[in-house]
């Protein structure tokens, strides 16, 4: 109740405006509660309809009373459909390879030369689409399936904020058919 009255006080008695101040308070919060454990949570699971492709992830909090919420479960649910929607590759920038960015920038690298720029403004070129190439391969870069203006690492702190839990997503899998099958050989009947 406090936090609201002072969110309509800096923002002049401006409903809107107080709105963005409260989030922006809870974002804040969220990131002082970053380095708590997180050795709770569920597993959830997404499978597309068709049963031609499936999403398993695990997304963690601190204790297993937040992990039963609804609003923590509804959290799970959508990570999982995005992932579905999306295939992540990683799920932080610290999680990229070494060898898959080396790989991206020489990528970058050689378009930009290939466009005919000049090697210095080249490598500021590469600069700028590598964090267009996180966000392609980045979980918590991507922008939310349901809500193009906000990144997965974005719903998460507001999840944070709501639930006054750190929240992290440790690990997924993503199933599609036909996928990571070598080609058999056809056997004569």
């Amino acid at each position: 109740m406090m936090e609201c009255k002072k969110a309509l006080i800096e923002s002049k008695g401006d409903l809107a405006e107080g709105e963005v101040v409260l989030r922006k308070l809870g974002i804040a919060s969220a990131g002082k509660k970053a380095t708590r454990s997180t050795k709770q949570g569920t597993i959830g699971t997404y499978i597309h309809a068709g049963a031609q492709l499936g999403v398993m992830v695990e997304v963690n909090c601190e204790s297993d009373f937040v992990a039963r919420t609804d609003d923590f479960q509804e959290l799970v649910r959508d990570v999982a459909m995005h992932i579905a929607a999306t295939d992540p590759q990683f799920i932080r920038k610290e999680d990229v390879t070494a060898s898959a960015l080396e790989k991206e920038k020489e990528i970058q690298l050689a378009r930009a030369i290939n466009e005919g720029k000049p090697p210095q403004i080249a490598a500021k070129i590469v600069e700028g689409r590598m964090s267009k190439f996180y966000e392609e391969v980045c979980l918590y870069e991507q922008p939310f399936v349901k809500d193009n203006g906000t990144t997965i690492d974005q719903l998460i702190k507001t999840k944070i904020a709501k639930l006054g839990e750190n929240i992290s997503i440790s690990r997924f899998a993503r199933f599609k058919v036909g996928d990571g099958v070598p080609d058999q050989p056809e056997t004569a009947a």
